[in-house]
Parts: C-alpha cells; structure tokens; sequence
C-alpha cells in the first residue's frame, strides 16, 4: 500500500481535503492520515471517522492494518 494510493482513495471522497498521509513503520500497513473537509462540519468526531473508514473500505481488510485519524472540519 502507498500513500497515493490513501490520497487517491480520500480524495474521491473528500475533493476539497488538505490532507497529510503518513506510514508509521515504513512497511505500508500502518498509517496515519490528518483531513481537513467542509464534509466534516456539524458532524460528530464518530462519523467524521466513520466517513474516512468508508473511504478506505476496500483496503481495511488486507492492505491496512492498523490506522490513526484526525479530522477536522473546514470552517
């Protein structure tokens, strides 16, 4: 897994996101993403999360192992 690949998948769903993709142990299974979104706002911090896990739905049963989110809204 590569951070573009994250990128790419995030920003189909959030266009409008400054985001920060990190690897936390150089192997490509464990990441680290920072989003800010106006899709994010009047949402709690659970389904903020959520709408990331939705995200990367289809690299969260093989190709991520372990993911650490912050978002915040875009004021």
């Amino acid at each position: 897994m590569t951070a573009q690949q994250i990128r790419t998948a995030i920003l189909a769903s959030f266009p409008d996101a400054e985001l920060n993709v990190k690897d936390l142990t150089g192997t490509g299974d464990h990441w680290h993403v920072a989003i800010v979104s106006q899709r994010f706002n009047n949402q709690s911090i659970l389904n903020q999360h959520k709408l990331v896990y939705d995200a990367l739905a289809a690299y969260m049963k093989k190709e991520i192992h372990a993911l650490s989110i912050d978002t915040k809204p875009r004021l």
